[in-house]
């Protein structure tokens, strides 16, 4: 797993790079907000194909209970991918009722992401990325 750091204006945001899913169960959310955090991040970008596929089927509450974890402790994140091809109603009503808050939205590409982040004290957009 590698992070990418990225500041925007003067915040911490890490984007998890990987090609393995990370992300299946509440501890897992929880252990990697942890490490984030304690690192010094201010919000995470996550790919939807590092997550497991049973986070997408509402009924598994597996989505509620990791997603609780962040809004608990206050730490937005952002998950990049192609909900298009989820037929479920209950799961695109879901992602839409996220998409109207800050703490969790589901967005298309990186860019969109990265741009999603709020502001700091109404500076312009900024953007440098650490490899």
């Amino acid at each position: 797993m590698k992070i990418e750091t990225h500041l925007i204006n003067h915040l911490k945001i890490a984007e998890i790079i990987t090609d393995q899913v990370i992300l299946s169960t509440p501890e897992e959310g929880l252990d990697l907000l942890g490490n984030l955090y304690y690192q010094g991040f201010d919000g995470i970008i996550i790919h939807e194909q590092n997550i497991t596929p049973a986070f997408f089927d509402l009924k598994t509450t597996i989505a509620g209970e990791i997603l609780q974890k962040f809004a608990q402790y206050r730490m937005p994140l952002i998950i990049i991918g192609d909900f298009s091809a989820f037929s479920s109603k209950s799961l695109q009503d879901f992602i839409y009722e996220s998409n109207t808050g800050r703490q969790v939205n589901f967005l298309p590409s990186r860019s969109e992401a990265i741009q999603a982040f709020p502001s700091y004290e109404g500076k312009e957009f900024e953007l440098i990325t650490f490899h």
